[in-house]
């Protein structure tokens, strides 16, 4: 693989039917482009929970995927809430989700802890009342 590929996912606040659909796609391409196992796992668990996220706390928000021949670079960027205090939120346990979210199995507070145990980079930058950005990579070697 010589070139970039970018893709582009629109994550739709409140969705949980289709929440999972933008790293399932990425997923299914990197299968395709016989990435390995591994490296697709890791990208597929670390977006899935970004995309999870976006839909519980974020009121939706846009996904940019990169991959280059040396990583797969997702970009996460919403316009919701912003995180007010990232260590905590960070915490393994740690929710903010609502009841309503939890009874459908959401919100146990792994979220941001998964996409830092499965990405090989991860930065976050927020601010409250304007949203939050997450960039984390997967290097593909």
């Amino acid at each position: 693989m010589s070139q970039h590929i970018e893709l582009n996912y629109h994550v739709s606040a409140d969705d949980f039917t289709r929440a999972g659909e933008a790293s399932s796609d990425v997923k299914s391409k990197l299968k395709q482009m016989g990435v390995s196992p591994d490296v697709v796992r890791k990208v597929a668990i670390a977006m899935y929970e970004g995309e999870i996220n976006m839909v519980i706390h974020a009121h939706g928000g846009g996904i940019k995927v990169t991959i280059s021949p040396e990583e797969i670079k997702m970009v996460l960027k919403d316009k919701g809430p912003g995180i007010p205090d990232i260590d905590l939120a960070m915490q393994a346990g740690y929710s903010t989700a609502p009841d309503k979210v939890r009874s459908l199995g959401f919100g146990a507070g792994m979220g941001l802890p998964n996409m830092k145990k499965y990405s090989d980079e991860m930065d976050i930058e927020t601010e409250l009342g304007i949203g939050t950005t997450v960039t984390m990579s997967v290097k593909l070697h």
